[in-house]
């Protein structure tokens, strides 16, 4: 504890908290709408924040002191998503639903005992890794110019602030940001509170029940589309901003605390790839052994997110859509440029790269797996067909260090 209040920092600490801002106040819907189509009460959705906030906020915290580099965990968006569309059409309610969630997790941990999941990503070239990443990253520093067309004043104020913040205090200029965009927001009345209950979350244990029907419905693509759509960019996120980490041991926590919590509404953790880039990067401290202070922060905050549920998703969701937006296009816009620009430097790998990159960000979607594998998919096949029987494969993609 000594080192990391040592360690700590007021730009990490806001890179811990940007990224629960936008993380929670992004997908947080999506997740209500699968707990609903499964037909969750309202104290089962509780419980799912209850599950997910500890079990995002444990996975993040505890190996990021432990290792002291960072290690951040999220839950499965595109996850939610399958599960809400097949929830509908299989008719399967919450008892199947969480025995699925079993299934899919005991998957992901056997992915992660065994390496194979570490091993195949090992065999991705560093300028495909990076261009996957820009690509992933993109979507959202778009979403935040986009903003403009309907809070023009809000958004123009919050990058005025990041432009004069990055020309003259450089480490503070997200937390500026930040600040004046909340301050307009507040002074305008764009805050609403009056939605915030001040209730603790309790648990809800549901008994799983298994069925072939849910495991082929539910489970099958639920990990799928963890893994390819959350895992893989998740990898691209730490090894493009230069981190080493045992990546099976982190992949078998996230399976086995997701079968911990799954009956009380875990439905899957993974790594992330779009907070973990706001608390990676140098926005969050130029000192990479210091940023890990930033999913520390993120990590206690999940906690609190599990722990008084509906409190805290009405604090995070009376930010304005266009401030979640835009705080979250400028805090990425150096990875976005580090990105790209480390994955069209070489001539060899350029063309395939920016295939790669393109791929991604059109957020092409076939059979509920994302856009981020399908990337890569299309950037190896370029990359094969440029490379086959003229030059040994590229250096892979393990090789930066921290």
């Amino acid at each position: 504890m000594t080192s990391f209040l040592k360690d700590f920092s007021v730009s990490a600490a806001t890179a811990g908290f940007v990224a629960v801002l936008v993380g929670f106040t992004s997908s947080v819907a999506i997740v209500f709408q699968a707990a609903t189509a499964l037909g969750a009460t309202p104290a089962q959705i509780s419980s799912w924040m209850w599950a997910l906030g500890w079990g995002m906020g444990l996975c993040s915290l505890v190996p990021s002191l432990w290792l002291k580099k960072p290690v951040m965990v999220a839950w499965s968006t595109p996850g939610a998503a399958v599960l809400a569309t097949a929830a509908v059409a299989g008719g399967f309610g919450m008892a199947e639903a969480t025995g699925a969630f079993l299934v899919s997790a005991a998957l992901v941990t056997l992915f992660g005992v065994t390496g194979w999941f570490e091993k195949l990503m090992d065999k991705v070239p560093m300028p495909i890794a990076n261009a996957l990443l820009a690509g992933v990253l993109a979507r959202f520093a778009l979403d935040g110019f986009l903003a403009f067309k309907t809070a023009f004043a809000l958004v123009a104020l919050m990058l005025a602030a990041y432009l004069i913040g990055r020309r003259f205090w450089g480490r503070y200029a997200v937390p500026g940001v930040l600040l004046v965009g909340t301050l307009y927001a507040a002074l305008g009345g764009q805050l609403h509170m009056q939605g915030v209950q001040w209730n603790l979350t309790i648990p809800v244990f549901t008994a799983p029940v298994f069925s072939l029907a849910a495991i082929v419905s539910l489970a099958l693509p639920l990990f799928v589309v963890t893994m390819a759509s959350q895992n893989l960019p998740g990898v691209a996120a730490i090894r493009a901003s230069g981190f080493q980490l045992p990546l099976s041991n982190i992949i078998t926590l996230t399976g086995v605390a997701t079968m911990l919590l799954a009956p009380f509404g875990a439905f899957a953790l993974n790594l992330s790839a779009i907070t973990a880039a706001i608390c990676m990067g140098r926005e969050a401290h130029p000192d990479t052994l210091r940023r890990y202070v930033a999913p520390v922060v993120c990590g206690a905050i999940y906690c609190v997110i599990g722990t008084f549920g509906a409190t805290v998703t009405g604090v995070l969701t009376a930010f304005p859509r266009e401030l979640v937006a835009a705080i979250a296009g400028f805090a990425l816009l150096g990875t976005v440029g580090a990105g790209l620009g480390s994955a069209l430097k070489e001539d060899t790998h350029r063309e395939a790269a920016l295939i790669t990159f393109l791929v991604t960000l059109s957020g092409l979607s076939l059979w509920g797996i994302g856009a981020a594998f399908w990337g890569v998919v299309a950037g190896a096949l370029a990359l094969f067909v440029q490379q086959w029987r003229t030059r040994p494969a590229p250096s892979s993609i393990t090789s930066p260090k921290s």
